[in-house]
C-alpha cells in the first residue's frame, strides 16, 4: 500500500514538473527557424532520461535524446541537419527543439514525449507555416494611348482572403490605383484619375490572381506601379512598369513607314507605293522626319494584351 501511495506521489510530482511555455499554434514564415518549447521545472537524471520529438499525426521521429546524448542518426531523413536540441540546456530540464529552414511540409502538430524509469509524460505543439509569395511581370508592359492593359500580380499565401490586403499603387506619384480589403474590392478608395478605369478580375481573386486591368491608357499613366500584399504578419510586393508608346494613329503610320523601308531594299518606287497602297502623301525627304526616324526603331507597331 505504501509503495502504491509513493508511486502516486512521484507520478503527480512529475506531472507538476512538466511545462510548455506556449499558447496556441506557433506561426513561422517559410524558410525561417522556430523553437518548439518543452521543459520541466526541475532537472531530471540524464541516465534515466529519454526525450522524443515526433510528428503527432504520423509518428515520424523528428529527434531523440537517449542515454545522455542526442541521437541524430535516429532522425527521419527529412529532419536531418534541420532539427536539433539545445544540448547545453537539457541538464537544466529544457528539451526544446530548434527547427531550421521551415518548409510547408513542416506544418502540423509535434509531440514532445519525456520518459524516465518512473513515469513518462508528453505535450503537443502546433506549427503553422506562413507563406506569402507575390509575383509580377518580369518585363515592362507597353501600350498605346487608348488601349487597355493588364499589369500582372499573382499571390500565393496561407492566409484566407478576409485577412489579405492588396494595394495597387502608382509609386512614382504615390497614388492609390486600386484596393482589395476584408474580402472585397474598395473602389471608393481609388484616386479619381483611375476611377472607372482600373479594376481587378473579381472572379480570379480566389485563385490568387490580383492582376490590374487598366482601361484607356493615357500618357500620364506611364511609370512604375506596385502590387503590395499584406497579411497580419508580413508584407510583400511586386513591381510593374507601364510604357506608353504614343497614339494608335502614330502606330499605324509607323507600320506603313516600316513597310516602305523594307521595300526600299528592293528599289521599288516608294512615293508611288505610298500614295497608291498606304496613301501616305510623303516624299523621300520626309522619311527623315523625327516621326519616321522614331518609327525606324519600332519592331512591334501594335501590341496585344
Amino acid at each position: 500500500m505504501l509503495t502504491f501511495i509513493m508511486g502516486l506521489v512521484i507520478c503527480f510530482w512529475f506531472l507538476s514538473l512538466f511545462a510548455v511555455e506556449t499558447e496556441g499554434p506557433l506561426s513561422v514564415q517559410l524558410g525561417a527557424s522556430v523553437t518548439l518549447p518543452c521543459s520541466v521545472d526541475t532537472p531530471l537524471p540524464l541516465n534515466e532520461l529519454e526525450v522524443q520529438w515526433m510528428r503527432a499525426e504520423s509518428g515520424t521521429l523528428v529527434h531523440l535524446f537517449q542515454e545522455g546524448q542526442s541521437r541524430p542518426e535516429s532522425q527521419n531523413p527529412s529532419y536531418s541537419s534541420r532539427a536539433e536540441f539545445f544540448t547545453e540546456e537539457i541538464p537544466k530540464g529544457n528539451f526544446s527543439l530548434l527547427l531550421i529552414n521551415v518548409t510547408t511540409e513542416d506544418r502540423g502538430v509535434y509531440r514532445c514525449r519525456v520518459h524516465t524509469d518512473v513515469v513518462s509524460n508528453e505535450t503537443n505543439v502546433e506549427i503553422k507555416v506562413e507563406r506569402l509569395v507575390v509575383t509580377g511581370a518580369s518585363e515592362p508592359v507597353s501600350a498605346y494611348a487608348g488601349e487597355d492593359v493588364i499589369l500582372t500580380c499573382s499571390v500565393e499565401t496561407h492566409a484566407p482572403l478576409q485577412e489579405l490586403q492588396v494595394e495597387w499603387v502608382k509609386t512614382d506619384e504615390d497614388i492609390l490605383v486600386l484596393l482589395f480589403e476584408e474580402g472585397q474590392n474598395i473602389p471608393e478608395s481609388q484616386h479619381e484619375r483611375f476611377r472607372d478605369r482600373a479594376e481587378f478580375f473579381t472572379e480570379e481573386i480566389p485563385k490568387g490572381n490580383f492582376s490590374l486591368k487598366l482601361r484607356g491608357v493615357r500618357t500620364e499613366d506611364r511609370g512604375e506601379y506596385m502590387c503590395k500584399v499584406h497579411t497580419d504578419t508580413e508584407s510583400v510586393s511586386a513591381t510593374a512598369w507601364l510604357r506608353e508608346l504614343g497614339s494608335l494613329v502614330e502606330a499605324y503610320t509607323c507600320s506603313a513607314v516600316n513597310l516602305i523601308r523594307i521595300l526600299m531594299s528592293f528599289k521599288i518606287n516608294l512615293v508611288t507605293y505610298a500614295k497608291n497602297v498606304v496613301r501616305l502623301n510623303t516624299s523621300l525627304s520626309q522619311l527623315e522626319s523625327p516621326l519616321f526616324n522614331t518609327c525606324m526603331f519600332m519592331s512591334q507597331p501594335y501590341h496585344t494584351f
